[in-house]
Parts: structure tokens; C-alpha cells; sequence
């Protein structure tokens, strides 16, 4: 009996005839159609234990197509024995890109200058738009995985910017490449940086892990950066820290609760800028996250290992079953 795929969001045709040849497809995204699927491939809602469950006991395998699953209750999904994959390489360089992409903007006030010439000629004063020079300037990157790792080569050899990094995970004292510095003091990579940019994963120990003691540990005049997720910076206080002066400027792609209130205060702000969580949705990047997420599927639906797991403790387990 060939397993039920169930998704929310769309592949190209070719993509879906992938998982046609293996599986039953069901991509119209109604959230009813998932009870009783085998395979579950969703980007717009958490699936915590009591859904999983509503699913029913036939769930063997979550998919997503990016590198996130904190909309995942992982250690619900292995009590389950209930497989979670993800496409971690898939959003790099997009993501990289996009933060230094915020980093320049702000540090040059390009979106002041844009609304300047656009006609806000009244409220705005050429003041408001001198920018930072970024060469032989500190750029403080929070976690060196494959996204921080990028955002630190571009900064470094492209920017010619003094990069230093921490990531709890990685010792101080490996290698790395000219010009960029691991610290395992969090707080150094705060207090040194002209700019901080955020590249962790949401978990509970990074709640909030920008928090306002930190942010105000941070260089009069310096920047932040977060294209990681919302809740790891605390969003009232960098307010605070903006409202009062201490901060020059934000660049956010993220935000708690996403998507930002009307009312939320940075959306107001000229020196911050926002995008609405974009960072990946690029040509290359959004068909990688795509074909990595169809493989995991396609591979899973014939029996096979898929080439990510997040929980790979769970493999083969009940997939063996499908």
C-alpha cells in the first residue's frame, strides 16, 4: 500500500511527479487531509504532541523544506518514533547573503536615502543618512554553523570587516581562516562588536539569548543583526536600547510574534530595517529547500534512509513499517 503524502506548500510539477511515482500526494494544504497520512510536510503551524497524535498513529515522518524545525516538538516527534527532516543546507548562502545584505543597508542608510528621494524630504535631514564605514570594523557573528560560517567568509575576505565568533558547540581552539576569531565568551562577541549579527537556532537555551543586559553590553553606535529567528533576540528591549540611543541601528528579518504587530515601534524606526522573513526565499535557495525536502520524502516513501535527519535516533524504527 503506497504511504499518503500531505503538504502546504506547493513543488514544481516535476517535483510532485516525484512524489507520485512513490506515494499518494495530497498538496492542497487543508489541514484535514493530514489525519491518517504517513508522511506530513508542513511550514505553517507547530506540530506539537496533541497534533501529531490527531494525525493519528500511521505518522511516521515530518518533513520540512529549510533549515528550521522549532515549529517541531522534536522530543514529542521521538516518543512518537516519528521521524523529523529537514534541508539545513539548503538556505546558506540565501540566508548568509541576506544578513550582510541588512548589515550594508543599515550601516549605509540606504532606506533612509531611498524614502529621502522619494519625496519624505521634510521629515528626513542628511544627517539621518550618514552611514558607517564597514572596512577594519568588528563584526560580532553568534553561532558558526554553515549560515554564521558564510556570513563570517564574506565579512572577512569580501569586507575586509575583524570577524569573531562564538558557538557554544565549537571550541575556541580550532583553526579557522584569516581574519576570523573564535571567543567562548558570548559576552566579548557583544561587548567588541560594532556589529552583532544572530545565526543560532531557536531552542530554549536562546531564548532571548539578546537579551537587553546583553544588547546594552554592545559599543555606543553599534549595530544588530538578527536573520536567525525572532525569540532569540528580545525584541522590547533592543526598543528600548534604539528608543533611548545606545544602538545606531537594527536590520531584522525575524520577529516575536511573526509577522510584527502594525503597532510594533521598530516598524516606525528610520534606522531600522525590515524585511519580512525572506532571507531564504531566493531563486536557488527556495527550489533547494524544495528538491532536498522531496528527496527526504521520496526516499522515505520507498524505504530508504532520507539524507537528513534531525532526529536520527528514531531510524529506521517505525519507518521500516511504511
Amino acid at each position: 500500500m503506497r504511504p499518503k503524502v500531505w503538504m502546504d506548500w506547493n513543488p514544481a510539477p516535476a517535483l510532485q511527479d516525484r512524489i507520485r511515482e512513490v506515494a499518494e500526494l495530497i498538496n492542497d494544504g487543508d489541514p484535514a487531509k493530514m489525519i491518517g497520512c504517513e508522511i506530513v510536510s508542513g511550514v505553517r503551524q507547530r506540530y506539537d504532541g496533541a497534533l501529531m497524535d490527531k494525525i493519528g498513529p500511521q505518522l511516521r515522518m515530518l518533513a520540512r523544506p529549510g533549515i528550521g524545525v522549532d515549529p517541531i516538538d522534536v522530543d514529542a516527534a521521538s516518543a512518537r518514533g516519528i521521524l523529523v527532516c529537514n534541508t539545513p543546507d539548503a538556505p546558506t548562502e540565501s540566508t548568509a547573503e541576506h544578513a550582510i545584505a541588512l548589515l550594508m543597508a543599515i550601516a549605509k542608510r540606504v532606506i533612509v536615502g531611498d524614502m529621502y528621494l522619494r519625496g519624505d524630504r521634510t521629515s528626513i535631514d542628511r544627517n539621518q543618512m550618514r552611514g558607517t564605514e564597514l572596512l577594519g570594523r568588528t563584526l560580532g557573528v553568534v553561532g558558526y554553523g554553515r549560515i554564521g560560517r558564510r556570513v563570517a567568509e564574506i565579512a572577512a575576505h569580501g569586507l575586509k570587516m575583524k570577524v569573531l565568533v562564538h558557538d557554544p558547540f565549537v571550541p575556541a581552539s580550532i583553526p579557522t581562516p584569516e581574519g576570523i576569531t573564535l571567543t567562548d565568551d558570548l559576552d566579548e562577541i557583544f561587548r567588541e562588536g560594532d556589529f552583532v549579527t544572530l545565526h543560532t537556532p531557536y531552542m530554549p537555551s536562546t531564548h532571548h539569548l539578546a537579551d537587553e543586559r546583553r544588547l546594552r553590553l554592545m559599543k555606543k553606535g553599534s549595530y544588530l543583526i538578527n536573520a536567525s529567528r525572532g525569540p532569540v533576540l528580545d525584541e522590547a528591549a533592543l526598543i528600548r536600547v534604539l528608543q533611548d540611543g545606545h544602538l545606531a541601528g537594527a536590520g531584522l528579518d525575524v520577529f516575536d510574534p511573526e509577522p510584527p504587530l502594525p503597532d510594533n515601534p521598530l516598524l516606525k524606526m528610520l534606522n531600522v530595517v525590515v524585511t519580512p522573513h525572506i532571507a531564504s526565499n531566493t531563486d536557488r535557495g527556495v527550489d533547494a529547500m524544495h528538491n532536498g525536502a522531496t528527496d527526504n520524502i521520496v526516499l522515505a516513501a520507498q524505504g530508504q534512509r532520507p539524507r537528513w535527519i534531525v532526529n536520527a535516533q528514531v531510524w529506521p524504527g517505525r519507518m521500516a513499517g511504511l
